[in-house]
């Protein structure tokens, strides 16, 4: 069977961040049917390590940050946008660190990328390893309410465990260098 094709977009919604359209499409089995669709514009997170690698149990780095949507504060990753159409993923991922923890990468290592929701998004999250870390300049946005806190990866990973980190792209940026990067 073939992949499934867009017949029709009709929009709903264009936002600073999300666009809502509700999309006719023909499914791999030959029905149509609307599904609505959420397109975003990806975005990079990045895993800031602060010791010298390899270690056993390497300080990190996570940002704890106010979320509405979220119910209010959450541990998580850096990560953002790109600032334009285009931006490389590693660009992006290189400018949110500094903006949101004030600090630049010496190394960056790209993980791996991840497809947030997509029973009704397009968004996909690339994921970044930082290591090498040198003070830059913070530049937080007008809606950014942040404080860093640094902790160990057993840390980080026992707050996944005990449900203190929900987030999924820094619960996945977590495991996954915990796994395949750090000899975990």
């Amino acid at each position: 069977m073939e992949e499934g094709t867009l017949l029709e977009s009709t929009p709903v919604h264009s936002g600073r961040i999300v666009n809502l359209s509700l999309d006719r499409v023909r499914f791999p089995d030959g029905s149509v049917g609307t599904l609505e669709m959420i397109r975003h514009s990806g975005a990079s997170a990045v895993l800031p390590i602060l010791d010298p690698l390899p270690h056993p149990d390497p300080r990190i780095l996570l940002i704890h940050q106010y979320r509405y949507a979220g119910g209010g504060y959450l541990y998580e990753v850096p990560a953002g946008r790109p600032n334009q159409t285009g931006e490389p993923w590693e660009e992006c991922a290189r400018r949110e660190l500094e903006e949101e923890t004030g600090y630049t990468a010496g190394k960056l290592v790209p993980l791996t990328s991840i497809l947030t929701t997509p029973g009704f998004t397009d968004e996909r999250i690339h994921l970044f390893l930082a290591t090498d870390l040198q003070p830059g300049q913070c530049a937080r946005d007008e809606d950014e309410f942040i404080s860093l806190v640094e902790v160990r990866l057993s840390e980080a990973l026992a707050m996944i465990g005990d449900g203190r980190i929900p987030d999924a792209k820094t619960i996945c940026t977590l495991l996954y260098a915990s796994r395949y990067c750090l000899g975990g």
